[in-house]
């Protein structure tokens, strides 16, 4: 049987931005944190790299600024950014008082045999400013926070729970936009309960499984960027999403990045025939930027008709590749890939959503009551080109300045709204689930040939005829049977990619991560791309 829970604060999203706004908000208020699946699923915990923030003396808020503007390729709202970089310091500081255990590294010469943070360099920074834990700074983040959560008796960590829609006065047919809460489908009960709150937060993440190939986990379908825009809210640069040149292509690999450490020590892409072509396209051939290779190997594949290339390191000694590589080494090993003595069959992978909910500094949406934050939002930080180490800066950021406006909202908020339970009653159990399996790999195999890393007119408009196939589609399915999770993010991804779609058909030029083969050049002018639910015309 269904249930109805009330909280001031429901967090949809159990990463490094819900976990901090929840840790920020005061003891007093009852916060509920959603997860899909088990609470360590998410995007943080498998982060490797680090977090961007001016703390070295050396470093200024300008230079980072301005590393990032130039990353940004034009589009970067400059108010965002330095609101991002001016409060790095202050949110470092806070996860360091949280217990998260950076690196730390000794200075020579200290009398008190004190111990500094190791600061390293990423692309695109011109200082050392990316503080890490190793290299796996999210899960060192993640397990601090969630250790955090754990001793605060206010904070209720709900697993295996998949937010199935926003509720909104609008929806109810209420004067009024508030939103007023979510229901919320529990996987051990198969039920759909009702959570009503005082203040809702999208953090969900990003939605990079709408491609056949992504380095994100399973969960990553879009979910916040789709509650919100069924709700009203307005997305924006929806076109930009971030490809890794190199994902290991294997059935059983799913998200397994091949480091670009690989390439700096002189690994070559080879086609199956053994011939490089990187250098056909690049004077820097294998070490060229990150975008120029993954259009590439792009490229060699479309052309080609193949389903991969490969990445070949096995000319360099065996102990020095099983010294400076033992993950990858390892771990190719473990899928019965010798790269001492063989090539690495890769492809590119959709690795990070650079657009998304439209929101202002302190995270608030179109929708009142309603906030976004981290990679659902789309603040203006990243422009068409997301620089390293900035996206989790940004959760961090905004996650804060989030729960500081929560918290002042607080005694202008309404009481909590008796809200009608979920309605089942005209459903039934699905017996052609079947349909949710294709739907769901055609989905995602007509973005990737269509809407991937090189795009055209004639591309675009084939995924959107599909796109409305597909959607019309899965709202019959979703309007006759009882929902899954399957169904829930089969149904967000199709609208994320709708929006994806619409998106890339509006920018008439190439820029940061969108390229077109029609319009090859740069427009005059930077503009945003914002798609509003009252002028969809879909």
């Amino acid at each position: 049987m269904s249930q109805h829970f009330q909280h001031d604060v429901l967090v949809i999203g159990s990463g490094a931005a819900g976990l901090t706004l929840a840790l920020t908000l005061p003891s007093h208020l009852k916060i509920a944190v959603l997860s899909k699946g088990e609470l360590s699923q998410g995007s943080t915990f498998w982060a490797q790299g680090g977090v961007a923030a001016v703390l070295d003396d050396t470093d200024t808020v300008e230079s980072h600024v301005e590393d990032t503007l130039v990353a940004g390729a034009g589009l970067c709202r400059e108010d965002a950014v330095k609101f991002t970089v001016e409060h790095s310091r202050e949110a470092i500081q806070w996860l360091i008082e949280q217990g998260v255990p950076f690196t730390r590294d000794h200075e020579p010469g200290r009398e008190d045999g004190s111990f500094e943070f190791h600061l390293t360099r990423e692309g695109g920074h011109s200082h050392r400013r990316i503080i890490h834990a190793a290299d796996a700074t999210g899960a060192a983040i993640f397990n601090a926070l969630l250790e955090q959560a754990r001793q605060r008796p206010n904070i209720e960590l709900l697993s295996q729970r998949v937010a199935v829609d926003l509720i909104t006065e609008q929806k109810l047919g209420m004067d009024g936009q508030r939103c007023l809460g979510a229901y919320v489908l529990d996987r051990s009960t198969g039920e759909v309960d009702t959570f009503s709150a005082r203040f809702t937060v999208l953090a969900s993440g990003g939605a990079s499984k709408v491609y056949l190939y992504t380095s994100n986990p399973d969960g990553n379908s879009g979910d916040g960027i789709a509650m919100a825009w069924r709700a009203g809210c307005r997305v924006g640069n929806l076109e930009f999403n971030q490809f890794h040149p190199t994902c290991l292509y294997h059935p059983q690999a799913k998200s397994f990045l091949i480091t670009e450490a690989l390439r700096g020590e002189g690994a070559l892409l080879r086609l199956p025939n053994g011939e490089r072509f990187m250098p056909r396209f690049h004077t820097l051939g294998e070490l060229a930027p990150r975008d120029v290779v993954a259009r590439a190997i792009d490229h060699e594949m479309k052309r080609l008709g193949i389903d991969y290339v490969y990445l070949d390191i096995s000319h360099k000694p065996a102990e020095f590749i099983r010294e400076h590589f033992p993950t990858v080494y390892e771990r190719c090993l473990d899928f019965g890939i010798d790269i001492t003595c063989e090539p690495i069959p890769v492809v590119p992978a959709a690795h990070y959503t650079c657009g998304g909910v439209l929101v202002d500094s302190q995270g608030r949406t179109d929708v009142p009551n309603l906030y976004a934050i981290g990679e659902t939002t789309f603040t203006g930080l990243h422009g068409a080109n997301r620089m390293a180490s900035n996206s989790l800066l940004e959760c961090f950021v905004y996650a804060r300045s989030a729960a500081a406006d929560i918290l002042a909202e607080l005694p202008k908020a309404q009481t909590l709204v008796a809200l009608p339970c979920w309605d089942a009653s005209q459903v039934t159990d699905s017996d052609e689930d079947v349909i949710i399996a294709h739907n769901w790999d055609e989905l995602r195999r007509f973005m990737w040939d269509y809407v991937g890393i090189v795009r055209t007119n004639k591309r675009l408009a084939r995924a959107q005829h599909r796109v409305r196939l597909l959607l019309d589609e899965i709202d019959e399915f979703y309007s006759n049977y009882k929902v899954s999770r399957d169904l829930i993010e089969l149904r967000n991804l199709a609208q994320v990619a709708e929006l994806i779609i619409l998106s890339a058909m509006q920018r008439h030029e190439s820029r940061g991560l969108h390229y077109t083969l029609d319009y090859p050049d740069l427009l005059p002018e930077a503009r945003d791309t914002i798609l509003a639910p009252s002028t969809y015309c879909g």
